[in-house]
């Protein structure tokens, strides 16, 4: 079956399901866990905006055009905290009403460490499973990305902000970690007029990934260096594939690659 890739799809369960969302079809990923896949990619990129060809992938799928004008791909995607949207400015005024100036969640994830990040509340949980957190808890709820971008910029000096793939990918992780009493001690790291926003909820999401086999180590590969990558599917996690032959391939890292896959 040949498509363009896009990240693929999750249904919070039990366990997370994911799928390839393909033109008139759909392929339930969770399915092939233990069985031999293929995917093969056929040399093109297409641009996941303008869908026009392209030599070379930015920011996760946009040629270079798209990547430095499309509202999908602006410095708030990465910096919530220079989001103009609520001042009514940014790429796109539409795009920036409909996505960014809208309520957003300043939340925790626990793998190994503790990470802070920022989700628009109608991503919720999908932001944490895209990212393999084991679980998560909502810390604060601001009307705008900016000011949810203001909270995560202050607690960068006390929690990470960017998830270690490869310890996520072998399942380390620190049991010891509470997320309900990291929750409360932002309430006294933060200043009044940001700590405002926090939520009064001890909810903690955990989250349970379709993995039949964690590897000691990981080797990530690409389709640029490597256009045919198989073996038996052992997992699934984040936007990751888990192969038995310790090769790990982030399929959200090759939005627009056109494959073929073969099961």
């Amino acid at each position: 079956m040949k498509f363009v890739l896009n990240k693929m799809s999750t249904e919070f369960s039990d366990v997370v399901q994911y799928r390839f969302e393909i033109p008139d079809s759909k392929i339930s990923l969770n399915d092939f866990l233990g069985e031999h896949i293929k995917l093969e990619w056929l040399g093109n990129i297409f641009c996941r905006k303008c869908t026009k060809k392209t030599k070379k992938s930015f920011g996760e799928g946009f040629c270079y055009s798209c990547f430095i004008s499309a509202p999908e791909a602006s410095p708030c995607i990465l910096h919530p905290e220079l989001c103009e949207a609520h001042l009514g400015k940014g790429r796109d005024l539409e795009y920036e009403e409909r996505n960014h100036n809208q309520p957003h969640f300043v939340y925790l994830a626990a793998t190994d460490i503790v990470k802070v990040g920022v989700t628009r509340c109608t991503q919720v949980p999908t932001r944490w499973i895209d990212q393999g957190a084991n679980e998560a808890i909502i810390v604060a709820e601001t009307p705008n990305r900016h000011q949810a971008g203001l909270i995560e910029v202050a607690l960068k000096s006390f929690f990470a902000d960017k998830t270690n793939w490869q310890n996520m990918l072998r399942n380390q992780r620190d049991e010891s970690i509470d997320l309900v009493e990291e929750k409360w001690r932002i309430e006294e790291i933060l200043p009044s007029d940001l700590s405002n926003f926090i939520t009064d909820s001890e909810d903690v999401l955990e989250i349970n990934y379709p993995v039949d086999i964690y590897p000691e180590k990981v080797i990530s590969l690409t389709f640029d260096k490597t256009p045919v990558i198989s073996g038996t599917l052992t997992g699934i996690r984040g936007q990751y594939l888990i192969f038995d032959n310790l090769n790990v391939i982030n399929i959200r890292r090759h939005n627009g690659y056109e494959i073929v896959w073969h099961a």
